[in-house]
């Protein structure tokens, strides 16, 4: 991989493992998961999913961005079937299809509405749906509540976590949020910048639902913190003395 970026990348993912991946800015978090998702190719290395060499993307890895990127012109029922009509399915099994994970994420009734009538975590539900509808071995999730409030953050965290549990895929989630990367994770990895390189990998092994209420919660969510503010200011203190 690019040594201008990213250096010495090893990372396995098991089936149906939720990975989140934590760092400071600029370490290269988005830049791999682009490359997973055939999005970015890497100067050296390789990607495999289940063997077989990724050179481009594809439809078994679904992608989720910080932006919903819906289609304006379409309706809620509509941009979730579009990924099923490229696909092939029968128009029959788009509805069912995008139906089913409409309820999934609670907005079933909204599948007339148009993009600019949804509030901003509404629009991330829906493009929940979307990447869930095209069944994709994978889900690539890059910080997918960024631009949202707290308090929306905090409900589609407990959705996403509620369709985790049902679906059981492999996730590879991006977040700045080491609450967040506690909340979901199996396994959290530390990426460290300049260049971007994996430092940690931290097995969580709290009970789910998680509860960060809980002291367990709150006792590795300061461990965790501790070691990110070591990070970023040795990343500040490096950035400094290149200056």
């Amino acid at each position: 991989m690019s040594q201008d970026t990213l250096r010495n990348i090893s990372l396995t993912v098991k089936e149906g493992e939720f990975i989140c991946v934590i760092g400071p800015s600029g370490c290269g978090k988005t830049t791999l998961l682009n490359i997973i998702a055939g999005l970015e190719t890497p100067t050296e290395g390789t990607v495999t999913l289940d063997g077989v060499l990724i050179k481009n993307a594809g439809p078994d890895r679904g992608v989720m961005f910080q932006e919903a990127a819906l289609f304006p012109w379409l309706t809620v029922l509509e941009n979730v079937r579009f990924g099923l009509k490229l696909a092939g399915k029968t128009r029959a099994e788009q509805n069912e299809t995008a139906l089913h994970f409409l309820q999934m994420v609670q907005l079933a009734h909204y599948k007339d509405y148009r993009p600019h009538q949804l509030s901003g975590g509404m629009k991330q539900r829906v493009a929940l749906a979307r990447v869930l509808a095209l069944d994709s071995r994978v889900l690539l999730m890059d910080e997918p509540f960024a631009s949202l409030d707290k308090q929306t953050r905090n409900k589609l965290r407990e959705e996403i976590a509620d369709v985790w549990s049902q679906t059981r895929k492999t996730v590879f989630f991006i977040t700045h949020s080491v609450e967040e990367a506690i909340f979901f994770a199996d396994r959290i990895v530390m990426m460290s910048s300049d260049p971007g390189r994996i430092i940690d990998e931290i097995n969580i092994d709290l009970l789910r639902p998680r509860q960060i209420e809980s002291p367990d919660f709150i006792e590795l969510r300061a461990e965790l913190l501790r070691k990110m503010r070591m990070e970023v200011n040795r990343s500040v203190e490096q950035e400094y003395r290149n200056d």
